[in-house]
């Protein structure tokens, strides 16, 4: 770049080139803040589910402040057991938001700021990532990175407007974190050193606070560490710097209740703490032994501390004297590992990653990030000052490794993939770009060659992001979505108010210490918006009281009555995802289709859960419920509707009977209208009314009739 000098303060020289690359930084952040604000148009609400309580909680610390936050015991949620908030929350994500709404928040509401929060966090990740691969390779490589994370799906996905989970505050500390880690053991001032590793390690603790998938790093680190008296000279730096790096980060992990001394003493602190302990005794061997055997001695070692580990692994899986995680974080190490429980599988990003979603996540990256590992492993490289390290490499090459190995075990997790991919495809790119211009051809050719290069990258770069066209084809397309609120995380893309009507009725009609069931994906939803209480949440602290929700719903009315007493609810929520077509059944009444993301739709998993047989709920197809579910059990006389014929597409036949490949049609049914049954319908949202056709969300409310005496009792 071009080198003349703009101004000068002090010591330090403003270039031209430095003005390019902060124009670079603001377009990329740009890029990133549009795609992923495209929400926004819709509305402006949080988005998904955890949101809520996130939101709820931060707002609890802006009010009450964080002495009373840390003492919180939320008498709101999982009635009647109540949750320890700080101890089952990822405390940092709140805590940080909270401080930043009291610097920055100005005369906007906590809610909205919350909105704009994690948009704001992702985009700003662009900078860390900048200052992580220039590390690596330099300010091109840099520039390229903060391009291609700008415009990654897998992250955009994860910290649009809205999205105020654990993901993208996790992401931004992981990377920090990392960064200072990297530039703390490359440093060759060892008070820098010890400044950046120990802010290394503190900010990489704040990342696992704010995101518990941010554990996930520590499986390159403690390999990373395990090569390291392989690849450094440096072995007197090695033996405080490695050490202190750890120890910071599991003193300061300790510190907090999630991830706690479970974590230091189980297999997290494990897997840093064993890696330290090899490279600190593999520098003593090393000096003992003779110069051409040092190698073979460091090695030996390496497979001793693989079997031993292993070894204690194994016993552990009997004695348990190793804290384990939950099954998703092993499963994420192993992704061969069958679950056994429904509940998780039934969460759509717990979903197994394939090679056809792996595709279109990364598509061109996988390409260039193949390129880069091909230009990595070169000797032409390895020579080079390109690289200020051999360590360096070895990391990029882990990182890339394990990244793509734990991104298979959940969609969820394939934005440690885009991580890693961008990574290695900036450091190629960026090699293979100064090699293309370095060639030179006589006259206007060298310029046409030039020209071409630069198209045609930009070209592969581009499509991805506007083909195909189609609404949910591309990666830009892809988030131009409503916020869950308005559609109840069906299939709908039409966004309505239905479930923000229905939960201001619920804060303005019920008693204030009213007890509301429903199935776990909304009790964040009714607590935070309605100030009611719940039994069940998506933080599912207590499985065995969801498959109890589960089995409710599907017990015949009476005996779910019973249960639901014995709770001491008050109402039952149910959510209805329907559509309404232009057309009638021969008596005159207008007909529907159900079955597109309501919990007419997850019946399939409350039976699983509730470990019931599938066969006496859904017909042949395993997917359709069948009769038995709509006549006896409490869900199915909750919803309003009742299937009078099966359409077949192919033939544009009805049918009275069901066979694999029809669909129900339905008309409108309520069952539950009076006093005299178990359940009251109370309210109904908007859409129920609507006569305009197409896709629409339900949202019922039904009171318990605590006079109601079921049939089974004499």
């Amino acid at each position: 770049m071009n080198n003349t000098t703009l101004f000068q303060t002090a010591s330090f020289k403003f270039k031209l080139h430095h003005l390019a690359v902060i124009g670079i930084l603001l377009l990329s952040f740009s890029i990133s803040y549009t795609i992923k604000s495209q929400g926004l148009d819709y509305g402006n609400e949080l988005n998904e589910f955890d949101p809520f309580f996130n939101f709820r909680a931060t707002g609890y610390i802006v009010e009450n402040g964080f002495s009373e936050y840390f003492e919180w015991h939320d008498d709101k949620s999982w009635y009647p057991t109540g949750r320890d908030v700080s101890a089952t929350s990822q405390t940092m994500l709140h805590i940080t938001a909270a401080i930043t709404y009291q610097i920055f928040g100005g005369n906007s509401s906590l809610y909205d700021f919350t909105i704009l929060f994690p948009l704001v966090v992702s985009s700003l990740s662009i900078f860390v990532m900048f200052a992580l691969v220039r590390l690596f390779a330099g300010t091109t490589a840099g520039l390229i990175s903060s391009l291609l994370i700008a415009i990654s799906l897998p992250i955009a996905i994860r910290g649009m407007a809205g999205w105020f989970k654990s993901e993208p505050l996790g992401i931004f500390y992981g990377l920090l974190g990392l960064y200072f880690f990297l530039s703390g053991i490359k440093s060759e001032n060892k008070k820098i050193a010890i400044l950046k590793i120990i802010s290394g390690g503190v900010i990489m603790t704040f990342g696992m606070a704010s995101w518990g998938g941010n554990q996930f790093f520590i499986i390159p680190i403690g390999i990373f560490i395990l090569v390291l008296p392989f690849i450094r000279k440096d072995h007197k730096f090695l033996v405080w710097s490695i050490p202190l790096f750890v120890v910071t980060f599991l003193i300061t992990a300790s510190l907090f209740e999630r991830p706690g001394l479970s974590f230091v003493f189980g297999l997290g602190g494990f897997s840093l703490i064993l890696p330290t302990v090899f490279l600190i005794t593999c520098i003593f061997i090393q000096k003992l032994s003779k110069e051409k055997n040092k190698t073979r001695n460091g090695l030996i070692l390496l497979l001793f501390i693989i079997v031993i580990g292993s070894s204690l692994m194994i016993i552990n899986g009997d004695s348990n004297f190793i804290n384990l995680p939950s099954y998703r974080y092993l499963n994420a190490i192993n992704p061969f590992m069958l679950t056994m429980d429904p509940l998780t599988d039934s969460v759509s990003e717990h979903a197994t990653t394939d090679l056809s979603s792996s595709f279109i996540f990364n598509s061109i990256y996988m390409i260039f990030a193949g390129i880069g590992i091909w230009i990595i492993l070169s000797k032409k490289v390895i020579q080079s000052e390109i690289f200020i390290k051999k360590d360096i490499i070895a990391f990029v090459l882990i990182l890339g490794i394990t990244s793509v190995y734990i991104s298979s075990a959940f969609v969820r997790l394939e934005l440690f993939a885009s991580l890693s991919l961008i990574i290695l495809a900036s450091i190629g790119l960026s090699i293979l770009t100064k090699e293309i211009f370095k060639i030179n051809f006589s006259g206007m050719k060298n310029y046409a060659f030039k020209i071409s290069y630069v198209v045609i990258i930009f070209v592969l770069f581009t499509i991805p992001l506007v083909y195909p066209e189609s609404s949910s084809g591309n990666w830009i397309s892809v988030l131009d979505i409503p916020p869950t609120i308005l559609t109840g995380g069906g299939n709908i893309a039409a966004p309505g108010n239905d479930w923000l009507e229905t939960l201001e009725w619920m804060k303005n009609n019920t008693p204030q210490d009213a007890i509301i069931a429903s199935w776990w994906d909304y009790g964040y939803w009714i607590t935070t918006m309605s100030d009611r209480i719940t039994f069940v949440d998506n933080a599912t602290l207590i499985d065995s009281r969801i498959k109890h929700m589960a089995k409710i719903f599907l017990s015949n009315p009476d005996d779910a009555w019973n249960m639901l007493k014995e709770w001491d609810a008050n109402y039952v929520v149910v959510f209805v995802a329907a559509e309404r077509l232009n057309h009638y059944s021969n008596s005159g009444e207008r007909l529907y289709i159900l079955g597109t993301g309501g919990d007419e739709t997850k019946a399939q998993w409350f039976i699983r859960i509730a470990e019931l047989p599938v066969q006496n709920y859904l017909f042949s197809d395993l997917y359709t419920v069948n009769n038995n579910f709509f006549n006896n059990t409490l869900l199915g006389q909750m919803i309003p509707y009742t299937p009078i014929a099966y359409y077949d597409q192919t033939s544009g036949q009805s049918y009275n009977e069901f066979r694999p490949g029809f669909y129900p049609l339905y008309v409108e049914d309520v069952k539950y209208f009076s006093d005299s049954g178990p359940l009251k319908l109370v309210h109904s949202s908007p859409s129920f009314s609507n006569e305009e056709n197409g896709q629409v969300n339900l949202v019922f409310v039904y009171e318990i009739n605590q006079n109601y005496v079921p049939s089974n009792i004499p």
